[in-house]
C-alpha cells in the first residue's frame, strides 16, 4: 500500500497525470451528464414550483456528506479501483474485505456497463428529435427494437474507441467535452432569463397551496431525482492510481465538483421556472423534455437556439458517457492486478499505458445494454449502488477510524462523523420513498446472493478468506 507521502509517479504501471483541473472536469463531466436535462421538469413537477429548488439544495448536501467520506478514503488510498480498494483496506484484504471487494466489482460490472447505456440511449433519443425516423423498428416481428438501440450501440464502440488512446490524449479530449457541456448549461440558464425578461421580468409561477404531508413527499421524490444527477463526484476516485499529489488533488476535485454543480443546477432551476407552467404536461415523455429545454432557447432566441439547445444535449450526453467510461474502466483492473477478479483484465497497453482490456470489456458490455429500453437499464442502479457500495463505506470509514487510529489521514472529514451519519441518513430516505423499491432491493439482492456464491466456490478454490 502507498502512503500519501511516498506515492510515486507511477503507481502499478500507471502514470499519474491528472491534475486538479483535469480532475473536476472529469467529475463534472460524469455529474452533468443527460440527466439534468431530463430531469429538471420531473423535479419541478414532483415538488412543486416552490420547492423544486430546495430538492436541488437537499441533493447537493447529501452530496457533499457522502462526498467527504470519499475524500477521506481517496486521498487515504489513492489507486486505481476507487470503492474496490477503499473495502480492502477496511474490512481486510484477507478478511471480510476479500469478499467485499470481490462483490463491489461484481455488481459495477452490471451497474457500471447500464450506467454507460443508459447515456447511450438517452443520447440516441435525442438524437430522434433531428431524425425521427431513429424511433421507427427495423424488423416488424421485435417492435421493441428501433434504430435508436443501433446508434445508441454505435456511440459506446465510438466512445471505446476513443478512449483507446493515452491519457494525456484523454484528458485533451475531456476539456473539449467539459465546454461543451458547460455551453449547455449556460444556454439554458441564458435562455430562461433571457424569456422571462420579454415577458416583463422574472416571476414565481403561481401555484396551489399543499397540506405538509403532500410537500414532504413531493420534495422526497424530487430529491431521489436531483441526487441522481449528482452521482460522479468520486469518478477521480477510481482514476487514484493516475492522480498527481492525489493526497490534495482528490478530496479538493470532490468538493469543487459538488460546488460548481449544485450551483448550477440551482441556476438553471430558477432560469426554467417562469417557462415551464404547462409543465405538467409534458411528463412522461423523453423526447417532450428535450423539447421543454429546446423550447426555452426558442422561446428567447428562435429557432436556431433550440436546435442548437438540443445538438449542445445531444454532446452534453456523449461526454457524459466518455467519463463514465474512463472511470470505470480501471476498477476491473485493479481487482484482477490482485488477482480477486478475472486475470485477462489486469493487462496494460505497451503504447499507451491505459488497462485497455478492461475498458473494451466494459464498453462490449454497456454495448449490448443499449438494445433494452432505458427504464430497463436504470432500474436497478440506485438501490444496488447504495447498497453495495455506498452504505459500506459510510459505515467503513468510521470502522477504520476505530480500527486503524494510527493510520496516515491526509485529509479528516470535518464535523466528524457527521457527514458519513448524514449521508446514511440520506440515502435511507431514498430507499424508504422510492416508487418501486421492493423490484429494486430485489434485483440488489440477486445481485449479492449470486456475487457471494461465485466468491465462495472461487475462494474454497483457492483457500481465500474463509477458506483460508
Amino acid at each position: 500500500m502507498h502512503t500519501p507521502s511516498s506515492t510515486p509517479e507511477t503507481t502499478d504501471h500507471l502514470q499519474r497525470r491528472i491534475g486538479l483541473r483535469s480532475a473536476v472536469a472529469l467529475n463534472m463531466l460524469e455529474m452533468i451528464g443527460v440527466g439534468p436535462f431530463i430531469t429538471l421538469p420531473l423535479v419541478i413537477t414532483a415538488a412543486g414550483y416552490r420547492m423544486s429548488v430546495w430538492a436541488w439544495v437537499l441533493g447537493a448536501v447529501i452530496a457533499m456528506a457522502d462526498g467527504l467520506v470519499w475524500a477521506e478514503l481517496g486521498a487515504a488510498f489513492p489507486r486505481a479501483g476507487g470503492s474496490y480498494a477503499f473495502l480492502q483496506e477496511i474490512y481486510g484484504p484477507k478478511k471480510a474485505g476479500n469478499w467485499l471487494s470481490f462483490l463491489f466489482v461484481w455488481q459495477l460490472s452490471f451497474s457500471a456497463p447500464l450506467s454507460i447505456a443508459s447515456g447511450c440511449i438517452g443520447l440516441s433519443s435525442f438524437l430522434a428529435w433531428f431524425w425521427p425516423g431513429l424511433t421507427g423498428s427495423p424488423f416488424a416481428s421485435l417492435p421493441a427494437l428501433h434504430f435508436s438501440n443501433f446508434a445508441a450501440a454505435g456511440t459506446c464502440l465510438l466512445v471505446t474507441g476513443l478512449l483507446y488512446r493515452n491519457l494525456s490524449a484523454v484528458t485533451r479530449l475531456a476539456w473539449v467535452l467539459f465546454s461543451g457541456v458547460l455551453v449547455a448549461l449556460a444556454g439554458v440558464i441564458t435562455s430562461g432569463f433571457a424569456g422571462a425578461a420579454v415577458h416583463g421580468g422574472w416571476q414565481m409561477p403561481v401555484a396551489p397551496a399543499l397540506s405538509l404531508a403532500v410537500a414532504l413527499g413531493g420534495l422526497a421524490q424530487a430529491t431521489l431525482i436531483t441526487t441522481y444527477d449528482y452521482w460522479g463526484y468520486y469518478n477521480i476516485c477510481f482514476l487514484g492510481g493516475e492522480v498527481r499529489r492525489p493526497e490534495r488533488t482528490i478530496p479538493r476535485a470532490i468538493l469543487l465538483s459538488v460546488l460548481f454543480v449544485s450551483l448550477f443546477y440551482v441556476t438553471m432551476n430558477l432560469a426554467a421556472l417562469p417557462a415551464m407552467r404547462d409543465i405538467a404536461i409534458h411528463v412522461g415523455n423523453g423526447v417532450a423534455h428535450l423539447q421543454l429545454v429546446a423550447e426555452i432557447a426558442r422561446s428567447a432566441f428562435g429557432a436556431w437556439a433550440g436546435r442548437l439547445m438540443a445538438a449542445l444535449i445531444v454532446w452534453t450526453a456523449f461526454a457524459s458517457v466518455f467519463s463514465l467510461l474512463l472511470g470505470y474502466s480501471r476498477v476491473p483492473y485493479a481487482a484482477a492486478c490482485d488477482g480477486n477478479y478475472f486475470r485477462v483484465l489486469a493487462a496494460v497497453h505497451p503504447k499507451h499505458g491505459i488497462p485497455h482490456r478492461s475498458l473494451v470489456a466494459l464498453g462490449l458490455v454497456a454495448t449490448g445494454f443499449c438494445f433494452f429500453t432505458l427504464t430497463q437499464v436504470i432500474t436497478m442502479l440506485v438501490i444496488t449502488r447504495i447498497l453495495l457500495q455506498f452504505l459500506l463505506q459510510h459505515v467503513g470509514v468510521m470502522w477504520l477510524r476505530v480500527k486503524r487510529p494510527e493510520l496516515e489521514r491526509p485529509f479528516r472529514i470535518p464535523l466528524y462523523p457527521l457527514p458519513p451519519l448524514v449521508a446514511m441518513a440520506g440515502f435511507l430516505f431514498i430507499l424508504a420513498n422510492r416508487s418501486h423499491a421492493v423490484g429494486g432491493l430485489t434485483v440488489a439482492l440477486g445481485i449479492g446472493v449470486s456475487g457471494t456464491v461465485i466468491y465462495a466456490v472461487r475462494a474454497w478454490r483457492l483457500r481465500h478468506w474463509p477458506f483460508a
